[in-house]
């Protein structure tokens, strides 16, 4: 009985040894424990943005003549009104000056016939008194009456020809004015477009001609960038952004959309977008934004505080994922998802709070039913 015991036990040894030292080694894979946090929907932008000026400029003259002066230069920041350039306008200068010299002879005029006619309404009223006390005829207090009203007329033609000249005045200096370059607002000159003693012409209709100068205010900027035209109903004014910007690689910065362009972009080869517009706000200091440069746009739809999550790479087609099960086994199971973007899902259902879900899906041999070695990623 007891050799039949022995051998018994040195079979079941046997067969044991065999299965410990023929299983196959376990999957090495990564895991992360499932935990809480915030959870958001977003939309993204299918190209890069552009960084725009709420007020951009490219200032032409409206008239062709020669630059007679530049007074600024590339760069150089001006305030509203300052002058940016003048084309020679020695003629209309000229013609300007004339015209408030005749003005001013007109004033003159005015007042030396107002006077003349102050005087005689005065002479009329004292030969009427004289007439109704019969110190004087009829016949000459009716004279003065009628130069009176004569000069008083003329008084009038005065002061009307007083009023075309300051109109001829006017015209002169809506001419001169034409040659003259003006800022419409503060900022900086990005370009100019000519030099002193060359010849300058306006844009004639449907030619497109360099600007004289390219005027940009700063102190405003806006990022314009391309959403599919899936997302585009889903968007509403207000809604918070976060931009990224090559220049400035691993930093965000707040915006809020302003603007939904009423209409679909339809490029040939390319898919239909709807441009919107991010205006940025509180920029840190150390931040100098260039108009022009690349950036991309992430609109929140909607967010959801300490709901239970998982990186959305993780998920794979079916939803479905790969955890860590009892005794190190790999498994493979359905999820409920809710809210979600390109980094985190809610899970509504199929996963508890410290599960562990495997991340490295590419991990070769992993199967359900596998033992897995999991490593903590990150440890």
């Amino acid at each position: 009985m007891t050799k039949w015991l022995v051998s018994g036990f040195l079979v079941a040894a046997a067969i044991g040894a065999w299965f410990y030292f023929s299983r196959a080694d376990p999957v090495s894979v990564t895991v992360i424990e499932v935990g809480s946090g915030r959870v958001e929907s977003t939309v993204a932008n299918t190209r890069a943005g552009t960084v725009n000026a709420c007020r951009r400029s490219k200032l032409s003259m409206p008239i062709g003549g020669r630059v007679a002066r530049l007074e600024v230069r590339e760069g150089d920041h001006v305030d509203a009104a300052d002058v940016l350039l003048t084309l020679w306008n020695a003629d209309r200068q000229a013609a300007l000056e004339q015209a408030q010299a005749s003005r001013n002879v007109a004033e003159r005029r005015q007042r030396q016939v107002c006077l003349e006619a102050d005087h005689d309404r005065r002479e009329a009223e004292r030969f009427a008194r004289l007439f109704l006390k019969g110190l004087t005829s009829e016949e000459q207090a009716d004279r003065y009456n009628t130069a009176a009203q004569a000069s008083s007329l003329a008084c009038e033609t005065a002061a009307a020809e007083v009023v075309a000249a300051q109109a001829n005045v006017d015209v002169q200096r809506a001419q001169y004015d034409l040659t003259i370059l003006r800022a419409p607002f503060a900022g900086v000159v990005a370009e100019i477009n000519g030099e002193v003693g060359e010849y300058v012409t306006p844009s004639p209709p449907g030619v497109a001609t360099p600007p004289a100068i390219d005027l940009i205010d700063g102190s405003c900027l806006y990022v314009t960038a391309p959403i599919d035209e899936v997302d585009a109903a889903r968007l509403s004014l207000g809604l918070h952004a976060r931009v990224t910007l090559d220049a400035y690689r691993g930093r965000e910065f707040d915006g809020t959309l302003e603007r939904i362009a009423p209409y679909v972009m339809d490029y040939e080869k390319q898919a239909r977008t709807v441009d919107v517009d991010v205006e940025l706000h509180d920029m840190p200091e150390d931040v100098r934004l260039l108009v022009g440069y690349s950036a991309d746009i992430e609109l929140i739809l909607d967010v959801r505080e300490n709901v239970l999550r998982v990186p959305t790479e993780v998920i794979v087609e079916g939803g479905s994922v790969w955890v860590v099960a009892d005794g190190d086994i790999a498994e493979k199971r359905e999820i409920e998802t809710g809210l979600g973007n390109w980094s985190w899902t809610e899970v509504t259902a199929g996963l508890g709070t410290g599960e562990r879900v495997i991340t490295s899906l590419d991990a070769e041999g992993l199967e359900a039913g596998v033992l897995v070695a999991p490593v903590v990623a990150g440890e």
